[in-house]
């Protein structure tokens, strides 16, 4: 079972009431039904979403619904779910939204002004048209696909509402609704309520945290001691010219020590070269003086070269 699917299926366990029923259903029926003159029909895949649909359908208008049970041979076999409506079809319609006089209309938010309205209606779309990826085997991604721009710009919109940032792709025939940001989606879970995907999602997001953190700091060790071998050879080098060109009696007898250490040690740090002077000899120095002293070869170097 996918995280997607885990998800859908803990948002349908929680209880609604009849206000936020009523805005799940309507974005249920415009975004996933098919609808003619003489009945509704809605498809699902997942039994308990099928059967949070026939319950709240039930609840809300008292009507009678046909269920049917089909096989699907695709790949595997798997169980489709199809609700029917034939009674009350213009009354849910009007009632939800989504047709009026017989023709559909626009989402439109002013139906929806309290904010549970809007998060129900958000988790109908979500358990309709929407997926999100599992955050352990890829990127941080959730989305919700729709036929239409019009779609698509109302739940862009709604999430904004909701402060949301999200964008919109045109993929095929489809449009893309969607958010890459694993905070945001965080709190979406949060907002529907899954404590059990929310905590998944958490722990594999602060373990990938943690790991990017410890990659970021390996990385930037890496680079250091490479960095460090590099000035090493090069200052090596340049010890080695002034000892040719006779210029090692111009230097002061500690800059001598630490140009001395510099040739036992090519690989150590400025940091690392320091303690090892200060613990082998009786000249106690820190990083900041082991620089200055290269400094002094430097002009020196710069005088004669």
């Amino acid at each position: 079972m996918t995280f997607s699917t885990k998800l859908k299926e803990e948002i349908t366990e929680y209880n609604s009431n009849l206000i936020e029923k009523r805005a799940e259903l309507s974005a249920i029926i415009r975004y996933d039904a098919n609808i003619e003159k003489d009945k509704i029909t809605i498809t699902s895949e997942n039994a308990k979403i099928a059967r949070r649909i026939y319950t709240f359908l039930k609840e809300v208008f008292g009507v009678n619904i046909k269920i049917i049970v089909r096989n699907q041979k695709r790949f595997r076999i798997k169980q489709i779910y199809i609700l029917e409506i034939k009674e009350k079809i213009n009354y849910i319609l009007e009632s939800l939204d989504v047709y009026s006089n017989g023709k559909k209309i626009k989402a439109n938010a002013d139906y929806l002004e309290a904010e549970e309205e809007k998060i129900a209606y958000l988790k109908g779309t979500f358990l309709t048209t929407g997926s999100i990826n599992d955050p352990s085997t890829s990127g941080y991604h959730l989305e919700f696909v729709f036929l239409t721009r019009t779609d698509a710009d109302f739940i862009k919109k709604l999430l904004k509402s909701l402060k949301f940032d999200s964008k919109i792709l045109k993929r095929n025939n489809r449009y893309m609704v969607y958010l890459k940001s694993a905070e945001k989606i965080s709190d979406i879970i949060k907002m529907f309520n899954s404590v059990n995907s929310l905590f998944y999602f958490e722990d594999i997001r602060i373990y990938r945290d943690h790991k990017n953190m410890v990659n970021r700091l390996n990385n930037c060790e890496i680079a250091n001691q490479e960095k460090s071998i590099s000035t090493g050879m090069k200052q090596v080098a340049d010890i080695s010219f002034l000892k040719q060109k006779d210029l090692w009696d111009l230097l002061d007898e500690h800059t001598k020590i630490v140009l001395e250490y510099r040739e036992k040690y090519p690989e150590s740090s400025y940091s690392e070269l320091a303690e090892i002077i200060s613990l082998e000899t009786d000249y106690k120095i820190g990083k900041s003086g082991i620089n200055h002293h290269f400094i002094k070869m430097k002009k020196l170097l710069e005088k004669y070269k």
